[in-house]
């Protein structure tokens, strides 16, 4: 018997919403709520990543552990870093006396709101 593939892929990585590679001709509105958390080009170098951990499970299992979830963490504050450049980016507006666009707003309360609904699922 054996076992299934357990690596992720680069959208599941990214953050991406499953129903985004589907989404054709979708809502712009979706399309920006269900945005990749991390850029594609990040997601590649993470997959390379824990795809080479997990080879090393079998020769060294607490190590690749231990690496597992430094990688976690490491994604982890990248998702982080990316939500507060966006928060400094809407306070820089917003301390030079610039009006933010609703629509703005909007968009980022949808990023919000879908990085809250995937966090709750995991």
């Amino acid at each position: 018997m054996t076992e299934p593939d357990q690596t992720l892929s680069t959208r599941e990585i990214a953050g991406a919403h499953p129903a985004a590679a589907d989404s054709g001709g979708a809502d712009p509105q979706e399309e920006a709520a269900a945005a990749p958390l991390l850029p594609p080009e990040h997601g590649v170098d993470l997959q390379a990543r824990w795809e080479s951990i997990q080879g090393t499970f079998v020769d060294a299992p607490r190590q690749a552990v231990e690496s597992a979830d430094a990688l976690v963490a490491h994604v982890m504050q990248l998702i982080a870093e990316g939500f507060a450049r966006e928060r400094e980016g809407l306070e820089a507006q917003w301390g030079r006396g610039e009006d933010v666009s609703t629509e703005d707003l909007r968009v980022a309360l949808q990023r919000y709101r879908s990085f809250f609904h995937r966090l709750l699922s995991a």
